[in-house]
């Protein structure tokens, strides 16, 4: 069932300004970042205003109140996603720094020369470039599984990319370009298969849809707060506990030890022996605010909206003269339509629509290993979420019609 999208706009104030006087602000670019509630913000400012203090470290009453706020998200956090315990929610500064920790940490002391890692061709840099850097430092191999040029992973090749050999197979739920929603389930299980782990970009998957890391069994799991409705600074990285528990500190200093002597330390317990230093207690406000918002508008309708809004982005699209949609049809992809125009430059068509107060993103999209894939070097993308209306698609449509006018395409 859906919800009162009208009713839902409310919650955000900035949907309701101007980008120029007397042009609206029309907001298509929440795969990059999305807008935050009221909620949020409150949750925030109430915090600062009126139980600032640091965690873990006082007895006072201002550090009790921050600690529980601050462990409170953490739960919160740990029972949106299905984690058995909140102790396997580690707060680290976006997805980015969640791979990089397992890099770091785990794949330091479990990849070796020889060993292979898997990942798929259309993958975020933030799933790459971690990889690539320890693969260098160890002597490992990346692979990549390649991509259809519709926008599918070629599953039936699955096989031949594991191996033995394979280490580890990192991957993304939903194509940030192609807006592709992949087999998870599948593609966790072939992992295992083979002994190796699986690790989940669920960047642009926990924002848009229920998911549920317990049923899926992936071995780690890294999404940001700041794509869905939640403050920037903070993210999260979710790990099976045996896992947690066998990985060295990322970042040594305050709050991640028991014991520190001239000689040595002991590292603290799960889940604060990754989280070095004064944490990010009003960011993880933010995001447990915005958690609790997300929940109360139900995930199955959250994605079903998006369904709906894409479906007819999709269609009202392929109405442009020489547009082209990267990615799969709308029942196989998450919110967002990437496309070209044929004589067009993507940032060129960038900067028309924001003249109509039209915010897309254009370029690569922190995926260029894709784009070469698609032998493109940048691409327009929309991307819709909680708040997103038929009439903003509409919008955008004619004013990519109004683009190619000023280009002089028509």
């Amino acid at each position: 069932m859906l919800y009162d999208v009208e009713q839902v706009r409310v919650d955000f104030p900035i949907l309701g300004t101007e980008v120029y006087p007397g042009i609206p602000l029309v907001y298509l670019d929440s795969a990059a970042s999305s807008q935050k509630p009221t909620v949020v913000i409150e949750a925030m400012d109430k915090y600062y205003r009126t139980s600032h203090a640091n965690v873990h470290r006082g007895v006072h009453r201002l550090s009790e109140l921050a600690t529980t706020a601050y462990e409170g998200a953490r739960a919160t956090v740990a029972r949106f996603i299905g984690a058995a315990e909140p102790e396997q929610i580690i707060f680290v500064g976006n997805a980015t720094e969640g791979f990089n920790l397992v890099a770091q940490s785990w794949g330091r002391t479990n990849i070796g020369p020889g060993d292979e890692i898997l990942l798929t061709e259309m993958e975020h840099h933030a799933n790459i470039v971690p990889w690539q850097m320890l693969a260098q430092e160890k002597g490992a191999t990346i692979r990549y599984l390649p991509v259809t040029d519709d926008g599918y992973l070629v599953l039936d090749k699955l096989d031949e990319f594991l191996s033995e050999r394979t280490r580890l197979f990192s991957f993304a739920a939903v194509s940030n370009v192609l807006g592709t929603i992949n087999p998870v389930w599948e593609l966790v299980d072939a992992a295992h298969r083979v002994g190796a782990l699986a690790m989940i970009d669920a960047a642009q998957s926990v924002p848009h849809m229920a998911v549920d890391v317990q049923a899926l069994d992936c071995d780690f799991l890294a999404f940001s707060s700041h794509k869905m409705c939640g403050p920037t600074g903070i993210g999260v990285l979710y790990g099976k506990r045996e896992l947690l528990q066998a990985m060295p500190p990322f970042l040594g200093g305050g709050d991640m030890i028991r014991r520190v002597t001239f000689d040595g330390f002991l590292p603290n317990d799960l889940p604060w022996k990754f989280e070095a230093g004064t944490p990010r207690i009003a960011e993880a406000i933010g995001l447990g605010a915005a958690v609790d918002y997300l929940s109360s508008l139900d995930m199955d309708a959250v994605h079903a909206h998006e369904q709906a809004v894409t479906g007819y982005a999709l269609e009202s699209l392929s109405e442009v003269p020489g547009l082209t949609l990267l990615g799969p049809p709308g029942d196989h992809r998450g919110g967002l339509a990437a496309f070209t125009i044929e004589g067009l430059h993507p940032h060129d068509i960038a900067e028309v629509l924001d003249k109509d107060g039209i915010a897309i993103r254009a370029g690569h999209h922190c995926a260029m290993p894709l784009h070469h894939r698609l032998g493109l070097n940048a691409s327009a993308r929309a991307s819709f979420y909680v708040y997103t209306t038929f009439e903003e698609v509409d919008k955008l449509t004619r004013a990519l019609h109004r683009a190619r006018s000023v280009f002089r395409l028509n």
